[in-house]
C-alpha cells in the first residue's frame, strides 16, 4: 500500500536500504528507519501543533521504540512520548524520550504502579476505572509526587476497537473528576478517548469519530461546574493537516505515531507535509512450485485497509525502478510469516539472497522483526546507526559489525 508512495518520494531510501543489506550490514526481517526523514516529519509536526497550541507525544511502537528513533523525534522538537504500555515507556525513557502520557491504550498492571511513578514519572497517567486511578494515585504518593491523571470516557454510540473497550461514564464526568481529585496523591488533569479520528474508507479522507463529540461535550460540562484548563487528549490517524481539526473541537493534546514516519491511511491516498520513511526488508531464501520465498517475521499488514495485492521491490541492486516490482502472498493473520511467497514467473526471476523492500502500514512491536536505523540517507552518506529488537534493546545481530 506504501510502496509507489516510497519508490515516487523518496526513492534514495530505498535504494540506500538495499545497498546495506547487500554489503551486510542490514538484516533480512528488519523494519528499516529514514531517521532524517524521520526528524523533518517531527520538525514539521512540531511547528504545526506549536501553531494550534496543542502538546504534543510520540507513538514509537509502530517502529518497535527504536532508539535512534526517539533521538531523531526529539531533534526534531517532541521531547515527550506516548506509552502504548509499559515496555514502550521503559524502552523511550531509557532513549531519553522522556513519558509524557501513560496507561493509554493499555492500563498499567498493579504490581507495576510503584515503578511508573517513581522512575517514569507520567506528566499525565490515564485511567480507566476507580481502582486503577487508586492504584496510580497511591504509588505516585509513595513516591512523593502528585499524579495528573486523564479520565478515559466513552458513552453509547462510541467508536472503539474490540478489545480497546473500557472507561468512564461520559455522563457523570463532573462526579468523576471530583473523585479522582480527591485521592491522596492524584489530581484531576483532563480526559481522553480513542480513537477521535480515523480514516473513512469510502470518503478516503480522515473524519471525527463521535468519541471526539463527547470529549468536546464533557469539556464544555466541565468548564461549567468550574474546571479550568482541562486537558482534552485526542489521538489517532494524526498529521500535520489534521491537527487544526483537533484543535477547534477543543482538544489540548495530540500523539502522532505513524505519521512521524508518513505511513497513516491518509498518506496512502494523499501527498501530505510527511515524508514515507520506513519500510519493511527481507531477502529471497529458496524457490518452491514457481514461487521464490522470502524470509518473514514481521509481515503484520495492519489490517485497517481491504484485503489488497501486495506488491514488492526484489533485486540483488539497489533499485526503485517498478521493472523490480512483483507480486507478493502475504500468509493469513492466523498462520505464522515464516515466509511470504514471491510471483517468479519471467525473466530475471528473483534469485536467493536478493533483497526485497515492502511498504506497508506496520505495527513492529508485535512481530518478530529487527529494527535498523538509517542516518545520512539525505545527505547521500547512508548507514546504520543501531539494530534492535522491538522493546528497543541493541541486539548482537551478526551483521552488525560490518555496519
Amino acid at each position: 500500500m506504501f510502496l509507489d508512495l516510497l519508490m515516487r518520494r523518496n526513492p534514495a531510501f530505498v535504494e540506500a536500504a538495499m545497498a546495506l543489506h547487500q554489503s551486510g550490514a542490514i538484516p533480512a526481517n528488519a523494519y528499516v528507519l529514514d531517521l532524517d526523514a524521520n526528524e523533518s516529519n517531527a520538525k514539521r509536526l512540531r511547528a504545526e501543533a506549536d501553531r494550534h497550541g496543542l502538546k504534543v507525544f510520540a507513538m514509537t511502537k509502530q517502529v518497535g521504540r527504536h532508539s535512534s528513533f526517539c533521538e531523531a523525534i526529539m531533534k526534531g522538537g517532541i521531547d515527550r512520548s506516548v506509552a502504548v504500555d509499559m515496555a514502550c515507556a521503559i524502552a523511550c525513557d531509557r532513549a531519553g524520550l522522556k513519558t509524557g502520557h501513560l496507561g493509554h491504550l493499555v492500563q498499567i498492571p498493579r504490581g507495576e504502579a510503584r515503578f511508573a511513578a517513581e522512575t517514569l514519572k507520567p506528566d499525565y497517567w490515564t485511567v480507566f476505572s476507580e481502582t486503577k486511578a487508586a492504584e496510580a494515585a497511591s504509588a505516585s504518593k509513595a513516591a512523593g509526587r502528585v499524579q495528573r491523571l486523564l479520565a478515559r470516557i466513552q458513552t453509547e454510540g462510541d467508536t472503539f476497537y474490540r478489545g480497546h473497550e473500557g472507561g468512564f461514564d461520559a455522563s457523570e464526568i463532573c462526579a468523576v473528576a471530583d473523585q479522582l481529585n480527591a485521592l491522596d496523591g492524584g489530581q484531576f488533569a483532563g480526559i481522553t478517548t480513542f480513537p477521535a479520528l480515523l480514516f473513512d474508507q469510502e470518503q478516503r479522507k480522515v473524519v471525527p469519530t463521535p468519541n471526539l463529540a463527547t470529549l468536546n461535550k464533557s469539556a464544555e460540562a466541565l468548564a461549567k461546574a468550574g474546571w479550568n484548563d482541562v486537558e482534552v487528549n485526542a489521538p489517532g490517524t494524526n498529521s500535520a493537516v489534521m491537527l487544526k481539526v483537533l484543535a477547534d473541537a477543543g482538544a489540548t493534546q495530540c500523539e502522532p505515531g505513524n505519521a512521524l514516519h508518513g505511513t497513516t491511511p491518509l498518506h496512502a491516498v494523499e501527498d501530505l507535509p510527511e515524508e514515507p520513511a520506513v519500510l519493511y526488508l527481507s531477502e529471497v531464501s529458496h524457490h518452491h512450485g514457481g514461487k521464490a520465498y522470502c524470509f518473514g517475521g514481521g509481515l503484520y499488514i495492519d489490517p485497517v485497509f481491504p484485503k489488497y495485492q501486495v506488491k514488492a521491490l526484489v533485486s540483488s541492486s539497489p533499485t526503485a525502478q517498478a521493472s523490480a516490482l512483483r507480486n507478493v502472498e502475504v500468509p493469513d493473520y492466523s498462520a505464522i510469516d515464516y515466509y511470504a511467497m514471491i510471483d517468479a514467473d519471467g525473466p530475471a526471476a528473483p534469485a536467493p539472497g536478493d533483497t526485497v523492500v515492502f511498504g506497508f502500514r506496520g505495527q513492529a512491536f508485535v512481530t518478530r522483526a529487527l529494527i535498523a536505523g538509517v542516518r545520512g540517507v539525505s545527505t547521500g552518506n547512508p548507514h546504520v546507526t543501531t539494530i534492535e529488537n522491538g522493546f528497543g534493546d541493541k541486539v548482537d545481530w551478526p551483521g552488525s559489525a560490518a555496519a
